[in-house]
């Protein structure tokens, strides 16, 4: 079975996304980006490896999630 997952560190991660390494850190792990799906511990160790192709597919899915709400006076959308 051949695997076609792109492993990314959090550096080269940060230059694909524009954010600092530090932010996604500090805010995007465990936050947006879930262990098992977006990234993972090889080898149980401290070092974090993040899969691309799970990344952008969540980042595409919010995208077009986004574009088709009508927002609400009250707060609320409408899935239109």
């Amino acid at each position: 079975m051949e695997n076609t997952s792109t492993y990314l560190t959090t550096d080269e991660l940060a230059k694909k996304l524009h954010y600092h390494p530090r932010y996604i850190g500090d805010f995007l792990i465990d936050v947006v980006l879930k262990e098992g799906i977006h990234y993972f511990r090889p080898f149980g160790r401290r070092k974090i490896l993040f899969v691309w192709e799970s990344i952008e597919r969540d980042m595409m899915k919010s995208v077009t999630a986004e574009v088709f709400d009508i927002p609400l006076a009250r707060g609320g959308v409408c899935h239109g």
